[in-house]
């Protein structure tokens, strides 16, 4: 990559989710091209174990941070698949291992925060059951990341949408380390929240967001650039903003699961389009 002046932009990111055929240069280069500041690594090339990739091996590491740097780059994050509601005791260890790996590989790349899922609350068991593993596992973890200046993020997502019971695990955690990715979409969509409402709750534990847009619901539910659909971006970018969270409002477009929705090469560059208006008219100036 060809080092670049350092430019100010919007506090935007998008999730490689959204663009899974591209390869790490790609990657890089269109966000530099499209005003992004930062990245989330969510699999590149259909790999989502991202200790797998050689941009982040031993022997590549260092000229993938350079990379970064020459073009004034940003890893918001890395998304690990790991699932802490597992009882059964081999996927159980293996979905903390992946989760450790990923902290592991943060602390070498500097970057703040290794999101992980509840995920599901296990059938047939009591709920509690499931929460009491989900806390002690994002323990377990928030262990593992002491001292490496890494946050685990537990993401509101699959059947732990609601601002409730992700305070409950927060309470109960307790522990630094430990934080909240905030999918927007989900605790609106599949919560029934309002968005000021989700946020009050849950303010001093987000640490970073998921946004993206739907119409439909249920099994009806599909993806819809954002500003499309029912998704009230405008306010809660509003509500981020005056309530002082200062992290990246990144893209989630999962276009490696949902190969029917528009390329990333329509949708990344409307939506930073659309958020750099939403967040001048919050105040957040590049």
């Amino acid at each position: 990559m060809r080092a670049q002046p350092a430019a100010k932009r919007f506090p935007i990111a998008f999730s490689t989710l959204g663009c899974p055929s591209w390869d790490w240069k790609t990657i890089l280069g269109h966000a530099s091209e499209w005003g992004y500041s930062a990245i989330e690594l969510r699999g590149i090339q259909g790999e989502m174990d991202l200790t797998r990739r050689p941009e982040f091996s031993s022997s590549g590491l260092s000229q993938s941070l350079k990379d970064l740097e020459a073009l004034n780059l940003h890893v918001s994050d890395l998304g690990a698949s790991a699932r802490m509601h597992e009882f059964e005791s081999t996927k159980r260890k293996e979905q903390l291992d992946e989760a450790k790996r990923f902290i592991d590989l943060a602390r070498r790349m500097k970057v703040s925060y290794v999101r992980v899922f509840g995920d599901k609350i296990v059938e047939g068991q009591p709920k509690q059951a499931t929460v009491d593993r989900v806390i002690s596992g994002l323990r377990e973890l928030g262990q593992h990341a002491r001292g490496s200046g890494v946050q685990v993020l537990i993401e509101s997502h699959g059947d732990f949408p609601d601002s409730p019971t992700l305070l409950d695990l927060m309470k109960n955690v307790a522990m630094p380390e430990v934080g909240i990715l905030w999918d927007t979409h989900h605790t609106y969509v599949m919560g029934k929240e309002q968005p000021g409402d989700t946020f009050s709750r849950l303010k001093s534990y987000i640490r970073h967001t998921h946004i993206k847009d739907s119409k439909g619901e249920g099994e009806d539910l599909h993806y819809v650039l954002p500003g499309a659909g029912r998704l009230p971006i405008r306010e809660i970018v509003r509500v981020l903003a005056s309530g002082g969270y200062r992290g990246y409002y990144c893209f989630e477009w999962e276009k490696a699961w949902h190969k029917e929705i528009e390329e990333p090469e329509v949708a990344f560059p409307q939506y930073a389009k659309l958020m750099r208006g939403y967040l001048e008219a919050a105040g957040i100036t590049a």
